[in-house]
């Protein structure tokens, strides 16, 4: 679109490059940004549209207030004179819109990645009760690396209650062209869809639900046997999704005309989709034992029933990826983090993470992604929790949360370095996993020896692991250096109670 010869040439320290779209309130321009050399997107309030200046600026302010990483950024926004405008992070890749024009299908395991970042951006707007213009598959880019990025649609005022469910069911319909038929996982993709639409099923699919069953596809088809077949005919069950029907061939009938397009309807779900992890068990407030055999008065907190997971950490250092490209990504550093400790990569980051994805092994040992994560110090452990909005626990959270129900925790079986199920057998009566063996957990502060009442106070590493299952949930080690690394230490994440 060519540029109105009234335009002026900059607009305070942007140039105005291309008019992109124009409407009877607001101009969009490509624009680069002077003073740092670096393309945005501009959003102009029109000079014969100054009526409208303050609902213009209303939803600016709600889109400046939107903090995560899978959502496009405001960098700026001017309100002087006759100048109204603010500038926007300029997304990177192909949106899907894009490609549903050129006819461009995808890899059903892909699809199934873009669904799952646009429900995790999606729940934490619903989260905020953040109102929002509707989505569209032309907000949604996907880059060539496959990291997904969403417009920034926030908008002024209360969050419509059917805002998710008509988002959901648009995404449902418009998607399906994508799904390049004859993949693995074609079928289980086009009945996601076809749920995400409502067909077959009587209370519509919520953003957490588009999330577990677009997971669980990932997952599925990151294992090679579950991509055996070329044919959607000849899948295997998934091992995970609770409704039979996402296995089982979902019938895809195309009109002569390749326009018209309908998938059988699903057999309903027995019951609510669920997550393929456990969550978090509430630790309620009062006195409760301590691991030096005091009693000490503690607030209500959630402590996760299993250890993070590599799937988890794995999501971490993507969204630090998408924060260093405008050099954010020290953002859930620890104040006191060393200089010279520039990531949180686990030690064999890329081998383990590779094993995990193709179920395969590492070290020797079988890994999943919902295998607990090793490798990492207590630096890494902290900003990931941070990431989260939560912490590392105290060793006294961490014991208390243990005791709920365990008289002796010297009878918790250790279980080995396996991954997170709801069968875990080494399992407290709350539901949390893993605290006999699996591995090691780091926790969030210092304490003295008590085998040493004179010594300093150390770092204090708390739990059995699979390489030291000896004393099992009662084991503690004080470590002097957070930078430790071992094949046995990961950790868990602790939060607030609401």
């Amino acid at each position: 679109m060519d540029s109105p010869s009234d335009a002026p040439t900059l607009l305070g320290d942007y140039r105005l490059i291309e008019l992109l779209a124009e409407g009877p309130l607001t101009r969009t321009w490509l624009a680069e940004q002077v003073s740092v050399r670096r393309n945005v997107l501009v959003d102009e309030l029109r000079p014969e549209a100054e009526e409208a200046r303050e609902s213009f600026l209303a939803d600016i302010r709600s889109k400046a207030a939107m903090d995560h990483p899978l959502i496009g950024s405001v960098y700026e926004a001017v309100a002087k004179d006759e100048h109204c405008f603010f500038a926007r992070e300029k997304l990177a890749g192909a949106t899907l819109e894009e490609r549903l024009h050129a006819t461009e299908a995808m890899r059903p395991s892909e699809l199934a990645h873009a669904v799952r970042r646009v429900a995790e951006a999606n729940l934490y707007l619903e989260s905020r009760g953040q109102a929002t213009a509707q989505l569209d598959p032309e907000d949604i880019h996907l880059e060539d690396s496959g990291v997904v990025r969403l417009v920034n649609l926030a908008v002024a005022g209360e969050r419509e209650p059917e805002r998710s469910v008509q988002d959901i069911v648009n995404l449902g319909e418009r998607l399906v062209p994508l799904v390049a038929d004859g993949h693995p996982g074609a079928s289980r993709m086009l009945t996601l869809l076809a749920w995400m639409r409502g067909e077959g099923l009587e209370i519509p699919l919520t953003w957490e639900q588009v999330r577990a069953y677009a997971s669980q596809i990932e997952q599925q088809l990151a294992d090679p046997a579950a991509g055996a077949g070329p044919a959607t005919t000849h899948l295997p069950a998934p091992k995970k999704l609770p409704v039979a029907a996402i296995a089982g061939v979902a019938a895809l009938v195309i009109a002569a005309a390749g326009v018209g397009l309908s998938v059988m309807k699903p057999k309903p779900p027995a019951g609510p989709p669920k997550a393929s992890l456990p969550g978090a068990v509430l630790i309620p407030a009062g006195k409760h034992p301590t691991p030096d055999g005091l009693d000490e008065d503690l607030r209500a907190f959630r402590l996760a029933s299993h250890e993070v997971t590599i799937g988890e950490y794995a999501e971490f250092l993507e969204t630090l990826a998408l924060l260093a490209k405008d050099k954010r990504e020290r953002t859930f550093d620890h104040e006191g983090q060393p200089a010279t400790k520039t990531d949180h990569l686990p030690d064999d980051w890329e081998t383990l993470r590779t094993a995990a994805k193709t179920n395969g092994t590492w070290k020797g040992r079988p890994v999943t992604l919902d295998t607990p994560v090793v490798g990492v110090d207590w630096w890494d452990a902290t900003a990931f929790c941070e990431w989260k909005q939560g912490s590392l626990p105290s060793q006294e959270e961490w014991f208390a949360a243990l005791r709920v129900g365990v008289q002796q925790p010297a009878t918790l079986k250790p279980s080995n370095w396996l991954p997170v199920t709801a069968e875990t057998p080494d399992r407290t009566p709350n539901g949390l996993l893993g605290m006999a063996g699996s591995v090691a957990e780091w926790t969030r502060s210092q304490s003295v020896n008590p085998a040493n009442p004179l010594g300093e106070k150390l770092w204090v590493i708390i739990g059995g692991s699979f390489l030291n299952p000896a004393n099992g949930a009662q084991a503690r080690e004080w470590v002097e250096e957070r930078g430790l690394r071992r094949p046995d230490l990961g950790f868990r994440l602790a939060t607030d109670a609401r």
